[in-house]
């Protein structure tokens, strides 16, 4: 279950010469070049087609794509596969809660791991052990064990590596010296992060709803290990280990505590959005309809990603707070597909946010701890992803009218501008 940036959701190395490493020529010349037949070819002008020239950026792209798209299953699988067992929105929202403040206090951990040994040594036993915690969670629910063991089982899912903040740092590490194309990779890691919330709900739902509740969590137990190796054996991109540092925690950063704040009422927006959605729906449409969130806001971000100035956090927020009630205006009607247009709009402010939330992360955060600093993002996602699902389950539950779960992701916007707002989070950099 979910996530530095995180996630959510971070970036910023310092200068070198452009795409060059220590050892060898540039890994990537803008200039023109002769194709295979003998003519000279124009550099692309696509700021993300001008990615992928980079020798081997494609598969370690592809690998982690398919080990994110279950981030976006296991909370909506989780979700349909426990209130079809139990009958209780409010329990599976809270194990999926316990799941994610599980995840909170061990990724920082998972990271700091990662930045000393290396991506593929420590990611792909974590991931093991994430994905025989999603099964075992599986087999309790379909035994249909005491809730107490849901909650005690979820947190063996708690050592899943951040796999977007993993993908992130190989950019920063491929571009030192070019913030504008660094830039375009975190909006392009942001979209795909999109991307994988709008298939991920839709796919679990269908999964769940078409073979048997529990398919969902297998298929994502599957894939996410699947996309873990491929990502892993790309190794001629992965950065290079980072020798052991007395420098502290990120989180002492001058202005990254306030910055994790907003961060952790966001993910409660996230958090509450999915659960409340599910909800109020209640079928097999609920993952496409949620899945038009993420669709706004991996458009949004793209586009984001090819302007060359980037928006204040504040403003940012100060959208996101704006268009969030967006919703609950549409629920309010009783339409599902008016719901389904409100949370198309609604998405439009989530990608810019937190790119720009992921840029000041990663500007607050030594080169040599990004990994954990990105993760510190995404773990203050979880929390409030923990919270905004606890918080929407009960809602859920207890609604007094139907739109009532929806003041939920409205008010926990509304609060992450006014802590970015009140402790002048971004403001130092």
């Amino acid at each position: 279950m979910p996530q530095p940036d995180l996630l959510l959701t971070p970036a910023g190395p310092g200068l070198a010469p452009r795409h060059r490493d220590h050892t060898g020529p540039a890994c990537h010349d803008p200039a023109p070049r002769p194709d295979p037949r003998g003519r000279r070819r124009t550099a692309a002008r696509n700021p993300y087609l001008r990615l992928f020239d980079l020798p081997g950026t494609r598969a370690f792209a592809a690998g982690n794509l398919i080990a994110r798209l279950p981030m976006g299953m296991f909370g909506v699988s989780a979700v349909i596969m426990i209130a079809a067992a139990y009958g209780s929105y409010a329990l599976a929202g809270g194990v999926i809660a316990t799941g994610m403040a599980a995840g909170a206090v061990t990724a920082p951990w998972i990271a700091r791991l990662v930045d000393r040994y290396g991506q593929a040594r420590i990611a792909v036993p974590a991931t093991v052990h994430a994905v025989l915690g999603h099964l075992v969670l599986l087999l309790c629910v379909h035994e249909k064990a005491p809730a107490w063991a849901l909650f005690a089982v979820t947190a063996l899912t708690a050592t899943a590596p951040n796999t977007g903040g993993m993908s992130r740092a190989r950019w920063a590490h491929l571009l030192k010296g070019d913030p504008d194309a660094l830039h375009t990779a975190n909006a392009f890691e942001q979209a795909t992060d999109e991307l994988c919330f709008m298939l991920g709900p839709v796919v679990a739902a269908l999964l769940c709803s078409t073979l048997f509740p529990e398919a969902g969590t297998l298929v994502g137990a599957t894939l996410f290990l699947t996309g873990i190796l491929i990502f892993a054996a790309q190794r001629s991109t992965e950065p290079p280990v980072s020798p052991r540092t007395a420098a502290g925690s990120p989180l002492r950063a001058p202005g990254m505590a306030p910055l994790l704040a907003v961060f952790l009422a966001t993910g409660a927006v996230f958090g509450s959005m999915e659960v409340v959605t599910v909800a109020f729906v209640d079928g097999p449409v609920a993952g496409p309809v949620l899945a038009l969130q993420a669709a706004g806001s991996c458009a949004a971000g793209l586009l984001y990603g090819r302007a060359r100035r980037t928006a204040r956090l504040r403003t940012c927020l100060a959208a996101m707070a704006a268009l969030m009630t967006m919703p609950l205006l549409a629920a309010s009607t009783g339409s599902t597909a008016a719901l389904a247009a409100g949370l198309l709009l609604a998405g439009m402010a989530t990608a810019p946010t937190m790119v720009t939330g992921m840029g000041l992360v990663q500007r607050l955060t030594p080169v040599s701890q990004l990994n954990e600093g990105m993760t510190l993002a995404v773990t203050a996602l979880l929390g409030g992803i923990a919270a905004g699902s606890a918080t929407g389950g009960w809602a859920a539950d207890h609604a007094p009218f139907a739109a009532f779960g929806f003041l939920v992701p409205a008010a926990a916007a509304a609060l992450a501008l006014a802590v970015c707002a009140v402790a002048r989070a971004g403001a130092r950099t």
